[in-house]
């Protein structure tokens, strides 16, 4: 496994039009197997108390965000589908539904770039407008 640099940026807009940011870096490790991308890193976005192991894995096709730790979280993205999954929270289960209007996924070697342009619904109610940028590249400061 690779050492790499993540960074996330999303932006959400919510159905009263309110915009919101997220942005963070983390240190992971990159590798390849049977032609799909993973990375893996812990995030501490969601909850700055808990760490979340997440693990990005992706080809050009499709891109899965698995966190595991303060969330169990499943995001999958296929340009033009809705994908389903459970969002398992400490305060309890939600459905939440991601329909992907956009991907692109740049791959390198040792870095690449992941965009998408994405809806998400809980429970079958309609809760924001959602882009996200993620950003991956060898990090420098390490040894394999």
């Amino acid at each position: 496994m690779n050492p790499v640099v993540v960074r996330v940026r999303g932006r959400q807009r919510d159905n009263s039009g309110e915009e919101s940011s997220i942005e963070s870096m983390a240190l992971g490790r990159h590798s390849v197997k049977n032609g799909k991308h993973y990375v893996l890193y812990e995030d501490a976005l969601l909850d700055e108390k808990v760490k979340t192991s997440t693990v990005l894995k992706f080809n050009g096709e499709e891109v899965v965000i698995l966190r595991k730790g303060g969330v169990h979280q499943e995001m999958r993205f296929r340009e033009g589908a809705e994908t389903s999954s459970t969002y398992r929270t400490p305060y309890g289960d939600l459905k939440l539904s991601i329909r992907t209007s956009r991907l692109r996924v740049q791959l390198g070697l040792l870095d690449g770039c992941i965009e998408a342009e994405y809806d998400i619904a809980i429970d079958g109610q309609y809760q924001s407008s959602n882009t996200l940028r993620v950003e991956i590249t060898k990090d420098e400061k390490q040894k394999d």
